[in-house]
């Protein structure tokens, strides 16, 4: 049971509020790429600031890679257990759309 607990505890604070979301999702529906901060402001319209929090999350999670470029660079990690299964979610929703 403190297995599900902990599983929930890390989707919540994984997926965070809709600004998270939107930079994993973005991140998830581009898996091959890497993005600056600057590049996922862009794409996704979160400000700034925030987008460095949430990025520091998303790597100390472990959802995301950080590449040490500069300026750093950052990937979605499909390695991640629930990374993998998020994806696999998001490839049965996309097909709901053909």
């Amino acid at each position: 049971m403190n297995r599900k607990r902990n599983l929930w505890r890390e989707l919540e604070e994984g997926f965070g509020g809709g600004t998270r979301f939107r930079i994993l999702l973005y991140l998830a529906l581009h898996p091959d790429d890497t993005y600056t901060k600057y590049g996922l402001v862009k794409a996704t319209g979160v400000r700034t600031t925030s987008v460095g929090e949430h990025l520091k999350t998303l790597v100390e999670m472990g959802w995301i890679k950080e590449y040490p470029f500069t300026p750093k660079t950052y990937q979605i990690n499909v390695e991640h257990e629930i990374v993998k299964h998020f994806l696999e979610f998001l490839e049965k929703i996309s097909r709901l759309n053909r």
